[in-house]
């Protein structure tokens, strides 16, 4: 069992288990019926996507140390109680259940769900 850090709208891997959408905003032009069988995602999570104003100026680094300080960012909005919680939550289901979690960005690296994958490596998870 594991949870697998994905990009969104990708081809589904073999046992990969429900589809979580680290999201802030829904698929564009894709109607809500069509999010899982279009590969977005089956459960819309936005609770661990950054603040709005932080997911726009994540967009915008144009480098690896801008981004690097941003995530730091991202990292403190994830110690919130909920945020922490859910991630504890996650990590403990990541050894009992096959999962994924992603977002849209092409780059992993340049993207929060890097910040993700760290964030539940160090609560213990599974990580595929």
């Amino acid at each position: 069992m594991a949870v697998r850090i994905i990009r969104l709208g990708t081809p589904r891997h073999r046992d990969e288990g429900v589809r979580l959408g680290t999201v802030r905003r829904p698929p564009r032009g894709v109607p809500r019926s069509e999010y899982a069988r279009q590969n977005w995602y089956d459960v819309w999570l936005p609770n661990l996507s950054p603040s709005a104003t932080l997911m726009q100026r994540m967009r915008k680094a144009e480098d690896a140390s801008s981004f690097s300080a941003l995530a730091r960012r991202f990292r403190a909005e994830l110690k919130a109680p909920d945020a922490a919680h859910l991630l504890d939550a996650l990590a403990a289901l990541s050894h009992v259940a096959n999962f994924s979690i992603g977002c849209y960005c092409q780059d992993e690296r340049r993207c929060h769900r890097s910040v993700l994958r760290s964030e539940l490596a160090a609560r213990g998870a599974q990580l595929a």
